[in-house]
């Protein structure tokens, strides 16, 4: 067991945890504060990289990419911060395909009218310059790195009246509170002892992850704006079409791209077939909906959060049925430090 003693040990280094983090040392800097990761980088399902792009390379997202009006939190802290955001480009013509695959493709200038406009609204809003795993890498310098153990997956977390011991796969350590930022899925894996409240453990035992696969496609130029498109396509995925959705997504440089997301059953469906069978439907569905030019792409990359270690899905858990009520209920009283 190493001897020192943290008055706060956060479990995560995704933008949950980090926050966390930042806000104890905004208020109290002499706090002894250790940030717990299993992966091998900080940021959690933001993950940002540079792929070959037309003027060289350049960084795009592979996770979460998009940050909303609504959010207020996250923009003040964007703002604090010291980072620039962009708008998410959405002029021109937008592609609607939904129902069988010989359905109508249909085209509108507006927001798509058979979308609930909540559906949308939220997700086209503010890009920010450099990628979003750059704010989780910022909280880390202002926490200090000394402070944020990579490759420390938590195992375990004994408690008593006093204390807390947290248990990884190279240490034991021993604090005074302890804060688990992982999603419900993953924190459902440690071993608590004594045992959380058995509401508790029932939702998180019933809060699946999402399946997505993520992907971007780079250009020599952005074709589809020249043709008066504006990169957004939502169709119905079959077996001719894997995607649901995708948005123009040239970078601040003008690096042209296009980034789409294969979703749900249809991402558990296509990511048991080679990558190659996946890049051939998606690039024969944009030929469809945006013309031949979508066949001369410079670079096809996608990422499927099913596989990535420590987080197992994405974008977030969903609850199943009846679990509102329990999450309501649960009594966080008898959880102690943790």
């Amino acid at each position: 067991m190493t001897a020192d003693i943290w008055d706060v040990i956060i479990v995560g280094a995704g933008l949950s945890g980090l926050s966390a983090a930042y806000l104890f040392k905004k208020r109290n800097p002499k706090l002894r504060i250790l940030v717990l990761e299993g992966k091998d980088r900080v940021g959690g399902r933001t993950v940002t990289s540079e792929i070959p792009a037309a003027n060289g390379v350049d960084h795009w997202d592979f996770g979460g990419q998009w940050v909303g009006s609504t959010q207020i939190h996250l923009l003040e802290l964007i703002k604090e911060l010291g980072l620039e955001t962009y708008p998410q480009f959405n002029t021109g013509k937008k592609v609607h395909h939904m129902g069988r695959p010989d359905a109508k493709v249909r085209t509108y200038r507006t927001s798509i009218p058979a979308l609930s406009p909540w559906v949308l609204m939220d997700l086209t809003q503010i890009l920010w310059k450099g990628g979003t795993q750059q704010l989780s890498e910022c909280l880390a310098e202002r926490v200090g790195w000394k402070n944020v153990r990579l490759g420390s997956a938590v195992t375990a977390i004994w408690q008593d009246a006093e204390w807390a011991r947290v248990t990884t796969n190279t240490d034991t350590l021993l604090c005074r509170a302890v804060i688990v930022t992982c999603p419900p899925h993953l924190a459902a894996k440690i071993h608590y002892e004594p045992a959380l409240p058995s509401q508790r453990e029932f939702l998180t035992q019933n809060m699946p992850v999402g399946h997505m696969i993520k992907f971007i496609i780079t250009y020599q130029t952005a074709f589809w704006k020249e043709n008066g498109f504006s990169g957004e396509i939502v169709a119905g995925s079959s077996t001719n079409c894997p995607f649901s959705v995708t948005f123009d997504a040239t970078s601040p440089s003008g690096n042209a791209a296009l980034v789409g997301f294969i979703a749900g059953k249809h991402a558990s469906q296509w990511s048991s077939k080679e990558a190659g069978v996946r890049r051939e439907a998606v690039i024969s569905s944009l030929v469809n909906y945006l013309g031949p030019e979508a066949a001369s792409f410079i670079h096809y990359q996608e990422k499927d959060w099913a596989n990535e270690d420590y987080s197992g899905g994405c974008p977030v858990n969903v609850m199943a049925p009846d679990n509102m009520q329990v999450c309501y209920s649960v009594g966080y009283s008898e959880m102690q430090q943790v």
